[in-house]
């Protein structure tokens, strides 16, 4: 779950369950131990079958769980970038994680295919699509907002993941060209 609407989605399917819960955050949710160590294994599959035909995925072992989790962070750090005062993205996960970011550096790439700063790029180069589109901010607060070093590295980026340049995607007024967050 990357968005709010995750959360939304799965807190409506648990609900049709009638599975009480403590809460509901990005990526996890919390029983507070209600149903012991585990759900009833009908219940769980259930519960599986329905968060499946959504598109969400039930994890159960500790790396599926870290690299959702990086996901995640991933997501903050956007949001964040502002605040951090140049904090670098992998100091922000190590901290975050509370582990090592060459280790989990590793595991990324090896569960994912795909570095974690290469998803980042691509993460991020969504994010300026979503802002390009909605043509509330120039393209210069947007590097800034982004954490872009300046507009020419934005636009460097972001040409060589779509092959356009801002000026270009934002004139074709399209979220046809967009992938969703949590899709990346």
């Amino acid at each position: 779950m990357v968005c709010e609407r995750c959360c939304l989605a799965v807190s409506n399917v648990l609900e049709s369950h009638n599975l009480n819960y403590e809460s509901i955050s990005l990526g996890e949710i919390d029983f507070a131990n209600i149903y012991g160590s585990k759900l009833n294994s009908e219940i769980y599959s259930e519960l599986q079958t329905n968060l499946e035909q959504l598109g969400f995925l039930i994890l159960n072992d500790q790396k599926s769980k870290l690299i959702e989790n990086v996901k995640i962070i991933c997501l903050e750090y956007i949001d964040k970038v502002e605040s951090l005062d140049g904090q670098k993205l992998s100091k922000y996960l190590s901290e975050k994680t509370q582990l090592e970011y060459n280790y989990v550096s590793n595991l990324f790439s090896i569960v994912e295919g795909i570095t974690i700063e290469k998803y980042f790029i691509r993460l991020r180069v969504e994010k300026v699509k979503e802002l390009l589109v909605y043509a509330e901010m120039s393209t210069g607060e947007i590097a800034f907002h982004l954490g872009f070093s300046n507009v020419a590295h934005l636009s460097s980026q972001f040409k060589k993941q779509t092959g356009l340049t801002p000026g270009h995607f934002r004139s074709l007024k399209t979220e046809k060209l967009r992938f969703p967050l949590d899709n990346l």
